[in-house]
């Protein structure tokens, strides 16, 4: 099950609160991390974004795999609250193909896109943090790939694999 995550940017014409987000002000933001409800929450492209611990928990009580949909900050937050949890980094087959897929969405503005991907080389230089990385080239075969990490099965996903040296090195040194 993927977790609904809060956050303080507005809606998108297509987003739905409480299935695309929780949308809330920065103040109840703000209240919600001093009665400490976020199990991780990070500061991303001047938004506020967190992951409430009562939902995941109890999705995890009732055997569910829970996805967060978060980025490397949120991510080292959860790993110190949950360190038996799979952290799973998707990157894209390039930098093309991540420039076409954020202009395709047709939510953001050309600023924000340019910033996104100025700032993608720093945020993807994290992905040896996670356990297994997922490329999304197909993604018919990065949701496969994702099931068999969580089915146990994605050893040959390992975020140290040698395969993805040459990728990264695209990824990260061609801004």
């Amino acid at each position: 099950m993927v977790s609904v995550s809060h956050t303080t940017r507005k809606p998108r014409e297509t987003e739905v609160d409480g299935r695309d987000y929780h949308f809330v002000t920065p103040k109840r933001f703000h209240e919600l991390i001093r009665e400490g409800a976020f199990l991780e929450f990070a500061s991303v492209f001047d938004n506020l974004y967190g992951t409430g611990r009562t939902e995941v928990e109890h999705k995890l009580a009732a055997g569910k795999h829970v996805l967060l949909e978060i980025d490397w900050q949120g991510a080292q937050q959860v790993r110190r609250a949950m360190p038996g949890c799979k952290m799973i980094f998707v990157l894209p087959p390039s930098r093309a193909a991540l420039e076409q897929r954020l202009r395709a969405r047709r939510t953001d503005s050309a600023a924000t896109i340019e910033r996104r991907l100025a700032d993608a080389a720093a945020d993807m230089s994290h992905y040896k943090e996670f356990d297994y990385v997922v490329v999304n080239d197909l993604f018919e075969r990065a949701a496969q790939e994702l099931g068999a990490i969580l089915d146990g099965n994605g050893a040959q996903l390992r975020a140290t694999r040698p395969e993805l040296d040459v990728l990264t090195a695209s990824l990260l040194h061609s801004a």
